[in-house]
């Protein structure tokens, strides 16, 4: 089947829920929607939203560029996989929006086009895991009640935004512990907003955390390596670990013992792969992040994270605040609990 045309959209949508993390507060986001139409009208969809604070260019200079290259693939092959996702890779080295946005909708227009799920093209090897949900930088009692809301719809593992204050980040989590006990799984994201020696105090005067998402500046992630092993096993580089050379380059030294993967930050499924095989073969286990995203892009990182036996850890919450999305589907959600739906590539109809 011949890549008839390619429409591309890019949409403001707001958030439900509006947050704070340690460098900004968010309230609405701009995503890329791309649809690649084949001549037999199957549609194969693909969606990306980026952080300029992380990969160096906003959303709306990937849609333009997106826009630039779509006549390229059109009248190729989808059948010829490997090929068009090279010309993408290619295309947008610098670019991990739109290269993000062409390759899942180069994934899932293939599959559908040889009616297999993404799972199975991929070769899932975990049926399902849960995935954590996010609460921003707020006051302990806002917290709380956010935390409730959450386990009463089934979730059980929890994301703390801090990176503010070190002793009333300390506080926070004390209090969390406090009042859920067992019943909650706590991870921690500093957003680069600590040093050193606050992520070893944070450590030493809290407990039963998961795990410590990017706790100190990109700029300084060298120092990581001065931290005691025991703590490396809960550090998960984020930021730090935007491509393919940065997993190499991290996995030569205990700079810490998880990587967060996230598609939007590499640029798709080809490169989230590439990252995730280096973790592989260092003894490195995988935590599988987002930014706030359409479903569409989540089912990719979804399915391409249970492909992979050293995924431990989901963060895939994206979708779940925003206020409109281009589809439906692509997972189940229940109790916390994702998992893929068996249909043709990313599984998502249009709503």
């Amino acid at each position: 089947m011949i890549i008839d045309n390619i429409e591309i959209e890019l949409a403001d949508i707001k958030l439900t829920r509006p947050y704070t993390i340690a460098y900004k507060t968010t309230s609405s986001i701009k995503n890329i929607f791309i649809k690649i139409i084949l001549n037999d009208g199957t549609v194969g969809f693909g969606s990306s939203n980026v952080s300029k604070y992380v990969v160096g260019l906003d959303t709306t200079e990937s849609y333009k560029n997106a826009l630039d290259f779509k006549n390229e693939l059109i009248g190729r092959d989808i059948s010829h996989l490997v090929s068009n996702i090279d010309k993408v890779e290619n295309q947008f080295i610098n670019d991990p929006g739109s290269k993000a946005a062409y390759n899942i909708a180069i994934y899932d227009a293939f599959c559908k086009s040889i009616n297999i799920s993404l799972g199975s093209f991929l070769g899932r090897i975990i049926p399902e895991l849960p995935t954590s949900i996010t609460v921003g930088i707020k006051e302990i009692a806002e917290t709380i009640e956010e935390i409730n809301e959450y386990y009463s719809s089934g979730f059980r593992y929890i994301k703390i935004k801090l990176g503010d204050k070190i002793d009333y980040d300390i506080e926070r989590i004390t209090k969390i512990n406090e009042k859920f006990g067992s019943q909650i799984k706590i991870r921690i994201d500093a957003n680069q907003g600590w040093s050193i020696d606050d992520t070893i105090k944070f450590c030493n005067e809290t407990a039963d955390v998961e795990l410590i998402e990017q706790p100190i500046s990109v700029d300084n992630t060298k120092q990581l390596l001065k931290l005691p092993d025991n703590v490396k096993e809960i550090i998960a580089l984020d930021e730090s670990l935007v491509s393919y050379e940065d997993a190499i380059k991290y996995s030569q030294n205990n700079y810490g013992k998880i990587f967060n993967i996230k598609l939007m930050k590499c640029g798709g499924i080809t490169s989230g792969r590439k990252i995730a095989n280096v973790a592989l073969l260092n003894d490195i286990d995988l935590m599988w992040g987002c930014n706030d995203e359409s479903i569409i892009s989540i089912s990719a990182a979804l399915n391409t994270a249970l492909s992979f036996s050293n995924t431990k850890y989901l963060d895939l919450d994206g979708s779940l605040d925003l206020a409109k999305d281009l589809v439906s589907g692509g997972f189940y959600l229940k109790n916390g609990i994702m998992k893929p739906l068996d249909k043709p590539g990313l599984g998502v109809d249009l709503v």
